[in-house]
């Protein structure tokens, strides 16, 4: 199987996975049906533009105009941070102001601050999803044409790099090599980018903007815990997988994490397992958190989360072995577990058995109040716990440390 080959078989799992399939030069700048006015461009404006009208059906056409022109032209010069900033755009929506009509017309209206949506993250079926095969994109040396990129609403937000499975000299990390270039040459297409996928078909890993070699990691499985690998074709499984619809919105929505530690700017996503594991942990705390309801239909669970009794305020256990990034996980179910309106604003308290390793992550939370909306607190002594906890009816991230639960004199 050559290159090719290996392309159109990935292209046939997108159509399956429901993606919308195109040939890039079908849409190019010189094509009958072009989407582009030129080469440079990278955003596919008119299925952005029609996508913020369908989403944001309360906006007048000057505010979806604008937040196509913020967009489309990122303040910064550095790469990550404008990747960063347009993250911010996907989760929390582009400002915007506009006038609405008063008695005398639009001018007289008073200004309205607002936000327009990118994605709908609610109706998966409110998003076009769609992968186009040899995209080219003018670089600053020449014409680049990376094999797959993966857009949703006309932003690119993924990019597949493959390499022939039949090549001895050749391999996946050639591929990661690649996308290097490619950042360097046409920057402009990963300022949108939430994940870049390097693959030969019988392997594949995926990584995100900043990540090195290390970091580029395996997708094993397809919904979950349950599912069988697909051996054969570790490009599947991603396809399958990780480019779920409703799956890979989540993601976006909750497994991607940005730190800026010293000026330094990091993107982090999570693993497979992570993802799962996250998923399972708020579905089983929700369940644990609400009374029965045999109206209420619940998830599949993975076997070990059975035991999930409703109503019985145990969500369980997460068992992961050491260095498997059980603080991304952390972080990620947080983030999530904030945002599920059944919690009603839930307070969540982290509590470890060391000094050191509650400054650690406390240190991670802080660097991550985008995800939790909130900043998080750190308890110096008992007195100040009991006063957090006392004085706190809902909302809130508090780190402290198992020994300040001590009684204090005759308290038992």
């Amino acid at each position: 199987m050559n290159e090719d080959e290996l392309e159109q078989l990935c292209l046939d799992w997108f159509r399956e996975k429901d993606w919308d399939v195109l040939y890039g030069p079908d849409i190019a700048p010189d094509s009958d049906s072009p989407e582009r006015s030129d080469y440079h461009e990278i955003v596919l404006k008119q299925y952005l533009r029609e996508a913020l009208v369908r989403i944001n059906g309360d906006l007048p056409e000057s505010a979806i105009e604008q937040a196509l022109g913020v967009v489309l032209k990122p303040e910064g010069l550095d790469l990550t941070t404008n990747n960063w900033g347009f993250h911010r755009f996907l989760l929390e929506g582009v400002p915007v102001e506009y006038r609405k009509n008063g008695e005398g017309g639009e001018a007289d209206g008073e200004v309205v601050s607002d936000r327009a949506f990118l994605i709908d993250f609610e109706k998966v079926g409110n998003n076009r999803f769609l992968a186009v095969n040899q995209f080219t994109i003018q670089g600053v040396k020449q014409p680049r044409r990376p094999d797959v990129v993966c857009f949703i609403n006309g932003l690119p937000v993924a990019v597949l790099e493959l390499k022939t499975p039949n090549d001895e000299d050749v391999d996946i990390w050639d591929a990661y090599t690649q996308l290097q270039t490619y950042k360097d040459e046409i920057s402009d297409l990963f300022v949108f980018n939430e994940a870049l996928i390097i693959s030969d078909g019988f392997n594949a890993r995926i990584g995100s903007l900043t990540a090195n070699k290390e970091r580029f990691a395996p997708w094993r499985t397809i919904s979950g815990e349950n599912d069988k690998p697909l051996l054969e074709w570790q490009l599947e499984t991603v396809v399958r997988g990780f480019f779920d619809r409703e799956l890979l919105l989540d993601y976006l929505r909750y497994f991607i994490l940005f730190e800026n530690d010293g000026g330094s700017i990091v993107k982090k996503i999570a693993g497979y397992h992570q993802f799962h594991a996250v998923r399972a942990a708020v579905n089983a705390t929700l369940i644990a958190s609400r009374l029965p309801d045999e109206h209420i239909a619940y998830d599949e669970r993975a076997t070990y989360g059975r035991e999930v009794v409703p109503g019985s305020k145990k969500a369980g256990v997460v068992w992961h072995t050491q260095g498997s990034g059980k603080s991304i996980l952390m972080c990620c179910y947080a983030g999530k577990l904030l945002q599920q309106p059944e919690m009603n604003n839930p307070t969540i308290l982290v509590v470890t058995d060391r000094t050191d390793l509650d400054g650690q992550l406390f240190k991670t939370f802080s660097n991550l109040q985008e995800l939790f909306k909130q900043a998080p607190v750190q308890a110096q002594d008992r007195e100040e716990l009991r006063l957090m906890l006392s004085e706190r009816e809902s909302g809130g991230i508090i780190f402290t440390t198992i020994q300040k639960f001590s009684p204090i004199g005759d308290e038992t």
